[in-house]
Parts: C-alpha cells; structure tokens; sequence
C-alpha cells in the first residue's frame, strides 16, 4: 500500500490487460468507516488494508470494476457495496449491490455521487474532502491521462455512448477538486495533483481529443 496522502492509500498495480494499469483506493477519513474506490483483483492488500481498519464500504465507478473480488472484499471485511444503479445487472453476477446510485446527491459517508455516463450507461464520479481540505476527485474510465501525458475520456467505440460522454465532461467541468484518480490508466500514475492548475483545461483538453475521434462536438 503506498500512502498518498494522509487519509488515502494505493494499492498495488494490477493489470488487467496488457497496457493497461489499475489500482483500488483506501479512503480512511470516512465518517461511517473506511471507503475503497474501485476494486483490487488480487487479495494481496488485504493484510495492510486489514492494519489501517478495513474497508466499511466499497463504491464502484462501473461495471468494469466487478468480478470475483467483490465478494472476497465483502467476506473478508464486512463491507457493502455502492454501485451505480444502471448496471446492477452486470455487476449483480458477481456480488449483490447493497447500494444502488443514481441522481447526484451527498451520501450518508460525505461522498458526493456523481453520474458521469457515457464510458459505460452508469459510469459514476465521486468527490470526498480530504483530511487536509484538499477535494479528491475519483473519475473511474471517464478521464484519466494518457500515456502521453494529455488528458483524455474514455471513449471506446462502439461500447460507449460518445455524446453522454461529452456531457458528463461538461459537468466534471464545473467541479473544484484538488487531485484526480481515475481507475484505469496507461501512463505513469492515476493520481494526478492539480497545484493550482485550473481543472476546466484537462477537461477542455479530454473534450477536444473526444471531438476528434468521435461525431461529437464541445
């Protein structure tokens, strides 16, 4: 587990796929008890995850993120499972959703939910406030930074819905966070630190890549 900052701890690269990165995160300033975003697909972590208290809750972004570690998660820890509610389908094969999210609103843990469709029709955004103030921003596939170091969306055609894609862009837009972790990734880390850079021109950067890929406009 690598300490991120002081409520927030990384677990260990997996990958999935080759290129493709991925990395569960331990947020242990929750008021109902510690949160892990996304999900690990090995139970390498679970004796550090064990020392810092636990996981209380669990929150997917999208349906990508299920498999058979959702129910080793829950086993293990007692957890209950948050996922957006437009693929519990999916994500019901491997564990029942204890929590279905739509609508944005603030949570009962101070995480504020998001719907950001588009990458998959309930792929799901979520802000927390740090201990130190700083705003955490997790974005699952819906942005994260290439390999070559330029925000990006996650656009895989045909799967995701190009247009939905563009507007939740817009909405993470209007956002104020600190740093950003997506789920997956393909360059050097999903955590980036925005150090008073205006977050508009990532999303304005992610926008225009869309453009040009996809039969969208920004």
């Amino acid at each position: 587990m690598h300490r991120i900052r002081e409520d927030l701890w990384e677990t260990r690269a997996d990958s999935p796929f080759p290129g493709l990165t991925t990395h569960a995160y331990l947020w242990t300033g929750g008021p109902a008890g510690n949160v892990l975003f996304y999900s690990t697909l090995t139970v390498d972590d679970f004796a550090p995850i064990e020392d810092l208290g636990g996981v209380a809750h669990q929150y997917l972004s999208h349906r990508d993120e299920a498999g058979p570690m959702l129910n080793r998660i829950a086993s293990r820890f007692g957890s209950r499972l948050h996922a957006p509610a437009a693929e519990l389908d999916q994500i019901g094969q491997h564990k029942r959703v204890d929590v279905p999210l739509q609508n944005r609103h603030v949570d009962a843990n101070d995480i504020e939910v998001i719907p950001t469709p588009g990458h998959s029709p309930g792929s799901t955004s979520y802000l927390v406030k740090g201990s130190s103030g700083e705003r955490y921003l997790f974005t699952g596939d819906t942005v994260f930074v290439g390999a070559d170091g330029n925000w990006m969306a996650g656009h895989i055609p045909p799967i995701t819905d190009a247009g939905q894609l563009r507007s939740s862009l817009e909405l993470l837009a209007t956002l104020r966070p600190d740093v950003v972790i997506s789920s997956a990734f393909t360059g050097n880390t999903a955590v980036h630190s925005l150090g008073g850079r205006d977050w508009r021109d990532g999303v304005e950067q992610a926008a225009a890549r869309l453009a040009a890929t996809a039969d969208v406009t920004y």
